[in-house]
């Protein structure tokens, strides 16, 4: 899917910093619907392998609304991987991330397990800091839409935080539009060449943070991690990224969900995080994890 130059956003975008009143409609519909409750984001699914036309509607149009959806099986013991591939096929989501520890099926099984070479956080029960997932990917390798299906739940712990890029973009943008200018820029955000054992596994890849696809949605790359992240030294990118960590870390703004066995988020790559978590004497917390070049189809025309 192709990304717009930042710099030739439509004018009737609402991302069109030139133009306020695209913008101001579409922050005053955004800005109705507060921050969801897990009642608001929540879609039970009969059979993951063939959606009702009323389960399909349900998840859509809470992405549309909030980028983001819990479902939860109504038979909890169906927990093959090939239910993430399926669900996902329904949504528009086929054109999977394959990185560097998926499975043979592009989807990764996150669990506790030895690594060899270098250690990613998701495959340990560290806690993992607020990021988009892909913010590393190559400019048109970005991750659009992530199925995370919960086949075992942690003993205790393993919280993830959730909050929509498009009310980070809100925030920024009504406490100073050169914010936004500033993460739009082309050089905003570097992440340092990807070694392992002597060998580039991925060159240092720059962009920006804010992203306009060329269907009009918002896109987001981002990490709250202190090391290996270059920002772009101007005072209106340190305070911009300042400002996001302050929104992240003030709980009126996440929404928060430890999942259960036969629980899942399927979302439009919102920022994230987890918590620390740790397992019981059995088999340990298992998750599923599918990473898209698509995001979740619209009912929006």
């Amino acid at each position: 899917m192709a990304i717009q130059d930042n710099q030739q956003i439509e004018i009737g975008s609402p991302y069109n910093l030139a133009v306020k009143a695209a913008y101001e409609l579409w922050r005053e519909q955004h800005l109705s619907r507060e921050l969801p409750r897990l009642s608001d984001l929540l879609v039970y699914i009969d059979d993951p392998y063939q959606l009702s036309d009323v389960e399909k509607k349900a998840i859509v149009s809470r992405c549309d609304n909030f980028n983001m959806v819990i479902y939860q099986l109504n038979n909890p013991e169906i927990q093959d991987k090939s239910l993430v591939h399926a669900l996902g096929k329904q949504l528009s989501l086929v054109n999977l991330d394959a990185n560097l520890r998926s499975d043979e099926d592009s989807v990764s099984s996150l669990e506790v397990r030895n690594q060899a070479g270098n250690q990613y956080i998701p495959y340990t029960n560290k806690a993992l800091s607020w990021h988009t997932d892909g913010y590393y990917n190559y400019l048109d390798k970005q991750i659009y839409g992530i199925v995370m299906h919960c086949v075992r739940p942690a003993a205790s712990g393993g919280v993830n935080s959730l909050l929509n890029p498009e009310h980070v973009y809100i925030k920024l943008r009504d406490a100073n539009p050169a914010y936004i200018e500033a993460l739009i820029h082309p050089e905003a955000m570097t992440i340092p060449a990807n070694v392992e054992a002597g060998k580039v596994i991925r060159e240092a890849q720059t962009g920006p943070v804010f992203i306009v696809k060329d269907n009009g949605r918002l896109h987001m790359r981002f990490s709250a991690r202190k090391r290996n992240i270059v920002w772009r030294d101007t005072e209106e990118t340190t305070n911009a990224v300042a400002m996001i960590n302050a929104l992240m870390a003030d709980e009126n703004n996440v929404f928060k969900v430890a999942l259960k066995a036969g629980q899942g988020i399927v979302c439009n790559n919102v920022l994230h995080n987890r918590t620390a978590f740790t397992d019981g004497d059995g088999s340990g917390r298992l998750v599923y994890r599918a990473r898209y070049y698509d995001a979740v189809a619209s009912n929006e025309k």
